[in-house]
Formats: C-alpha cells, sequence, structure tokens
C-alpha cells in the first residue's frame, strides 16, 4: 500500500478479473477513489460502522448505495465501479482470513458493502 491507497496488489488482480478490468486499469481507479475519500475518514467514522481498524487503513460498511455516490463524484462508470467495488469487498476479507473473521465479513457483504479508506495522506 503507498501513498494512501488502502488494497493490495494481489486483492486488484483479483477484483479485475472478476469485474474484467485490467488491474493497471483498476489501480488508478482505486487511488481516484482514495483522493476523494481519504479526507473525509473523520465523516465516514461519524455515518458508517467501523468494522475493522489497522494502522494503514478503516474498513467500513456502508449500504451498496454509496458507491454510486462515490463513483458519481469520482467519474467512473458501472464496470469500473464495480471493480473498485469489488477490490474493497475483497480486501475486506482478504482481513477477514488474516482474523479469523472471513465468515462473518463474507456474511455482512451480502447485505452492505465495505469501503476501505487508507490513512495515509495522498
Amino acid at each position: 500500500m503507498a501513498n494512501g491507497d488502502p488494497i493490495e496488489g494481489q486483492v486488484l488482480l483479483i477484483a479485475g478479473a472478476k469485474a474484467s478490468v485490467p488491474a493497471h486499469n483498476l489501480a488508478p481507479l482505486v487511488d481516484r477513489v482514495q483522493a476523494q475519500i481519504g479526507p473525509k475518514l473523520d465523516e465516514f467514522r461519524d455515518r458508517f460502522e467501523l468494522v475493522f481498524e489497522t494502522e494503514e487503513a478503516c474498513f467500513f460498511f456502508v449500504g451498496h448505495e454509496q458507491w454510486a455516490v462515490i463513483a458519481h463524484r469520482v467519474d467512473m462508470n458501472d464496470r469500473e465501479m464495480d471493480a473498485v467495488r469489488r477490490a474493497h469487498n475483497e480486501q475486506l476479507l482478504r482481513v477477514g482470513r488474516r482474523e479469523d473473521r472471513r465468515f462473518e465479513f463474507d456474511a455482512a457483504l451480502d447485505i452492505r458493502d465495505c469501503i476501505v479508506i487508507g490513512k495515509e495522506t495522498v
């Protein structure tokens, strides 16, 4: 993770493949989203459920509609939005495997999405 980017490279590959967006195209999209939401970390803390936190990032559960709002703000089409959304959800599942919480996170993602916000500034 560099420049505040909260998504690991392997996760970008997986999410990009699932959404038919090459990882080299997905990385800049994730960066654009981070640049837009990174400064709003405190607002996210107030509005959404913080499900997990590391030194590098905060993981929030949000309604599905939140991704449409973000996509509009950073000018992403539906396929790009889906790829970035998948990357954020996959990052949460990866953390869930490490923390032995994958089942819990996977079940929650059936009804909500995850937004990961890097703590470093861009």
